[in-house]
């Protein structure tokens, strides 16, 4: 009892309470794997007394509760925690990334471990093979080899398998079983059995079974572990755009403190250049922010007293003073972050077509091995020899097959894919990517080039105005200097917050910017353009405009060739992607969406049962990009968009996504066909070992057969999407 009020004493110290008294805090929770793992915590912890919510991000360990008030005891869901068998304390970032790290690198020395014991064991085991070609050895050489075998597989084997043991005696201690409870079984008793027959001195032990086995396996636990560290560093990056040091104003002096510190009525001073710390409003100043990475949009935003701003905007031309409205936990930004969070862990849950395939593999081959035991024996077969029988089904049936069937088709797509400029970040992307029925696109960057380009001025003119854009930030008037070229800058250059740029040229004063600045009374004023002019003098009107790509408007013609509906969701305003959604031929569009709306919008469709492929290069993108069946960025995306992406792209055409839906497509055909091979090879092998008719060369011979089989198919010239 006093060990459950320190508990809860010390815990307390740690939530986070509201006014009303309702609370939250965050648990580090390690050994969870699964999507079952998921379902179990979460139920256990939402059915305490006082609990309002419970959810745990499989990628980060990290389990959020909310408490309904101050009667709730946050030691009690620690204990539940590990009554379930998990390990758990309080979430500390620092020591969530030193365990999935230490995590890494203990599943990288066991594969690496396996590998040694896999490739050195067959030195011993091959020679024993060698009598069945008429050479025999004597029983002395061949029991001397098995030893030898022995030496080198136990050790790498007991050390490979640790992250298999381990996990199944937490499952078995909770009274329940895991799927590394029949792995452990089948290296355990493989290698009791072949220890029994070198003892008594038998014709046939497997230590290298037992050990290649595992190597495979764990193949497939490291790339799963990597996938988790790209999700990791997705939401890393984002939160990374956050200032991580904030100017406050203290009766009127600025003083740097942590970003994290800021609370909600605090003045913060931001100067030009600098990043938005935390959401809030203009009190003074006016200026030009650069909201791309925010909301996707193009045009910069003026904004002045009043003013609503967002943490991650960029501040471009003049200083501000804003009050925060927000503190950085509940920030723009941090929104975005638990979006991506919740994207990840919604994909975590996602079954592979090897898992699939496994939860049928192993009940149906455990139990024709207890059968093949208890068969044997009780038709007047010795415990030994039915033991052995029973182990020659694991070991004929032994996973290889199935465990290359997927594995060998993914490398050799995302290889090819590779090649043509597509990096695919796991092979679950692909399998998700051929699901996929729906397509949305983000507009800027995406389907547009993503930066603004002069359209027909004539060249003598862009000269005229190129000294005043050559010393401007402006996005356009930086536009505008590329067109012209290197070159001389203006005189006395002033640039004001929102307006524009003045300057003297050749002895002339001029000005660059919105038409009001330049003096021309203009009635529609669009947010992609320039006006230029001289004092006193003609002024003259510059048009910018984000082009479509080139394969922009065929690549959607081939998405619903192959099926696929499409849709535009942009944060830009409604007129350019009213526009660019009429050049390249798509009727379903939204405009102005913020990146909460986006992921809302991934949501429903999702709820409507579609699988969505989503396609974008922004900050705004990132939630979406997390939380879609599958996704892809271009290669110029920000850091988190290209981190939260299944694919990335490179170069300027859209090609590749109608080209990796096709090879993903293919993939997964050769994938169930490698299925379908291997469920006919084990459906004769495994027989055929129940009534003793395989030795250990034919049971090689089998099992290498079978793999060089699935890795030929994996391997045949070029899919399908590659032939044209």
């Amino acid at each position: 009892m006093s060990h459950s009020l320190a508990l809860h004493r010390d815990l307390e110290a740690f939530v986070r309470r509201d006014d009303a008294g309702r609370g939250r805090f965050e648990l580090l929770v390690r050994g969870a794997r699964c999507a079952g793992c998921i379902s179990k915590i979460e139920k256990a912890v939402r059915a305490l007394p006082g609990v309002e919510a419970a959810r745990l991000n499989l990628t980060t360990g990290k389990l959020s509760v909310e408490l309904a008030g101050k009667i709730s005891d946050p030691g009690r869901v620690l204990e539940t925690v590990e009554d379930l068998g998990y390990r758990a304390c309080l979430f500390d970032p620092a020591e969530a990334e030193a365990a999935q790290d230490k995590e890494g690198k203990e599943l990288a020395l066991a594969l690496g471990v396996a590998g040694f014991g896999a490739g050195n064991v067959m030195m011993f085991t091959v020679p024993a093979w060698a009598g069945l070609f008429g050479q025999e050895l004597t029983p002395a050489t061949l029991t001397l080899m098995y030893w030898m075998a022995a030496i080198v597989a136990t050790p790498c084997a007991l050390f490979a398998g640790r992250p298999f043991f381990r996990s199944a005696w937490a499952s078995l201690r909770r009274g329940k079983a895991n799927m590394d409870v029949p792995i452990s079984i089948g290296v355990i008793l493989t290698l009791i059995v072949s220890f029994s027959e070198t003892l008594l001195g038998g014709k046939h032990a497997y230590f290298d079974a037992a050990v290649t086995l595992l190597f495979l396996l764990l193949i497939g636990r490291y790339l799963d572990h990597r996938l988790r560290a790209g999700a990791r560093s997705a939401a890393r990056d984002l939160l990374a755009l956050q200032a991580p040091v904030a100017r406050r104003l203290t009766d009127g002096v600025e003083q740097g403190v942590p970003v994290a510190d800021i609370r909600v009525g605090d003045l913060l001073a931001v100067a030009p250049g600098e990043r938005i710390p935390v959401d809030g409003l203009v009190e003074q100043g006016a200026s030009e922010l650069d909201n791309a990475l925010i909301t996707g949009e193009t045009a910069l935003a003026p904004v002045a007293a009043g003013a609503r701003l967002h943490a991650g905007a960029l501040n471009l031309s003049g200083r501000l003073v804003m009050r925060a409205s927000a503190r950085s936990e509940d920030s723009t930004l941090a929104a975005i972050a638990r979006l991506m969070e919740a994207g990840a862990q919604a994909r975590s849950t996602y079954v592979r077509l090897a898992d699939k395939a496994a939860a049928l593999y192993v009940p149906v081959v455990h139990t024709a091995a207890a059968l093949t035991f208890v068969g044997g024996w009780a038709l007047g077969l010795g415990p030994r020899e039915a033991l052995l029988r029973a182990a020659a089904v694991l070991i004929v049936t032994c996973p290889c097959a199935l465990g290359l069937a997927v594995p060998a088709v993914q490398i050799a797509a995302s290889s090819r894919l590779f090649r043509r400029g597509v990096l695919v970040k796991s092979g679950a992307a692909l399998e998700r990517l051929a699901e996929a029925d729906h397509v949305v696109f983000d507009k800027t960057g995406v389907l547009t080039q993503g930066r603004p380009a002069l359209i027909d001025a004539p060249a003598h003119l862009v000269a005229q105005a190129a000294p005043l854009a050559r010393a401007s930030r402006h996005p356009l008037a930086r536009a505008l200097a590329a067109e012209a070229g290197a070159g001389p800058v203006a005189q006395d250059c002033v640039e004001t917050a929102g307006q524009g740029v003045e300057g003297v040229i050749d002895g002339r004063r001029a000005r660059l910017g919105r038409a009001a600045f330049v003096g021309v009374q203009a009635g529609d004023v669009r947010e992609t353009e320039l006006w230029f002019g001289f004092e006193n003098n003609v002024k003259i009107r510059f048009a910018f405009e984000d082009r479509p790509r080139a394969d922009a408007r065929d690549t959607i013609t081939k998405l619903r060739a192959l099926g696929l509906s499409v849709e535009i969701l942009s944060g830009d305003v409604e007129g350019p992607v009213r526009d660019v959604a009429r050049e390249v031929g798509v009727s379903d569009w939204r405009a102005g969406l913020t990146p909460v709306e986006k992921a809302a919008a991934i949501d429903a469709l999702k709820a409507q049962g579609r699988k969505v492929l989503m396609v974008g290069d922004g900050l705004n993108d990132a939630a979406a990009l997390s939380k879609a069946h599958a996704s892809m960025a271009p290669g110029a995306a920000v850091d988190a968009a290209q981190n939260a992406a299944d694919l990335v792209f490179t170069g300027d055409e859209l090609a590749a996504v109608v080209e990796s839906i096709e090879t993903a497509r293919e993939a997964r055909r050769r994938a169930l066909e490698n299925f379908g091979f291997s469920a006919l090879y084990n459906l004769v092998a495994t027989p055929a070992a129940m009534f003793g008719l395989v030795n250990p060369f034919v049971a090689a011979l089998a099992m290498s057969g079978s793999s060089i089989v699935v890795l030929l198919n994996a391997a045949r010239p070029r899919l399908r999407s590659f032939n044209r």
